[in-house]
């Protein structure tokens, strides 16, 4: 199966999003997966909020690139308006795609941001994205 069809039967899916959702958006560029943020706001009836928008959101995307910047620091800038239970899903270009990010920076980034990574989707034709949630201290 095709990851356009994977993506558009099943993965798309594992976002966890619903009708009404609030979803968030930082890293947007001309190079980000149009088709996919198309279908975030036909099944949650809503546009994606912008990084300059200030209301609380149930879910960010956050499109990162190497060489973006410090990603411990735009994971925990995401994490600002993020309601209790809301994630963070890290979008990385996969690998062999320019600006491929390494999974191990991901991993230590998320944990100094205090989150860690719940799963994976496969989204996207060029697009990686790794489910990230708050850590929960007991």
């Amino acid at each position: 199966m095709s990851e356009a069809k994977a993506t558009a039967d099943g993965s798309f899916s594992e976002l966890g999003l619903t009708e009404d959702s609030i979803v968030q958006e930082f890293g947007y560029d001309d190079d980000v997966d149009f088709a996919l943020r198309e279908r975030i706001e036909d099944l949650t009836g809503e546009e994606i909020l912008d990084e300059d928008d200030q209301e609380v959101v149930d879910a960010v995307l956050l499109w990162w690139r190497d060489g973006d910047g410090d990603l411990v620091d735009a994971l925990v800038d995401t994490q600002s308006q993020l309601d209790d239970g809301g994630v963070v899903w890290l979008l990385t270009p996969k690998s062999g795609r320019d600006s491929y990010v390494n999974p191990g920076e991901v991993e230590a980034a998320a944990s100094t941001a205090g989150l860690h990574r719940t799963t994976t989707a496969g989204v996207s034709e060029d697009w990686s994205a790794v489910r990230l949630a708050p850590k929960r201290n007991f």
